[in-house]
């Protein structure tokens, strides 16, 4: 640690022990190990605030570097500037302020509903059906394959 050897160590301890007495050795060693933690927490914190400073500084010479470069490659290849590329300007009618917007492929498409959504049967009116606990839930959102609906017995089918 200090490049103390064992025989120089063990000459302090024999000092030690008769200066201070080995009665009050122990108590003196638990100081002295408090002062030592104390001198390392105090330069662990100055060795930390010293990095920071350093890292901080490197960053802002990295930064300065970076932005010559990107100046340097910037004004090497500008940006093109081309109103080809541009889309068409969209017009709003005076009547109602309603955008008229150009027909995209994907809003003249069908719609495919997703595969865990059934269709559900159409009822011809509800006086004919009374509802089922089972087909209450299809009044609150669309039917799922789940919560099919039962089927009801027709006017002229057979009553079971």
């Amino acid at each position: 640690m200090f490049g103390i050897d064992s025989s120089e160590f063990l000459v302090i301890v024999i000092i030690a022990v008769i200066v201070i007495g080995p009665k009050d050795l122990p108590r003196a060693l638990y100081k002295v190990g408090q002062i030592v933690g104390k001198a390392q927490g105090m330069a662990r914190h100055f060795r930390t605030g010293i990095d920071a400073m350093v890292r901080e500084v490197e960053l802002e010479e990295l930064e300065k570097k970076w932005a010559a470069q990107n100046k340097r490659i910037m004004d090497e290849h500008p940006p093109e500037t081309s109103t080809d590329a541009l889309p068409a300007p969209v017009e709003t009618s005076a009547q109602d302020g309603v955008q008229d917007m150009p027909p995209y492929v994907a809003d003249t498409a069908p719609v495919e509903k997703p595969p865990f959504v059934a269709e559900s049967a159409p009822v011809a009116s509800p006086s004919a059906v009374t509802p089922s606990p089972a087909t209450t839930s299809a009044n609150d959102g669309p039917p799922y394959v789940a919560d099919a609906p039962v089927a009801q017995p027709q006017k002229g089918d057979a009553a079971a």
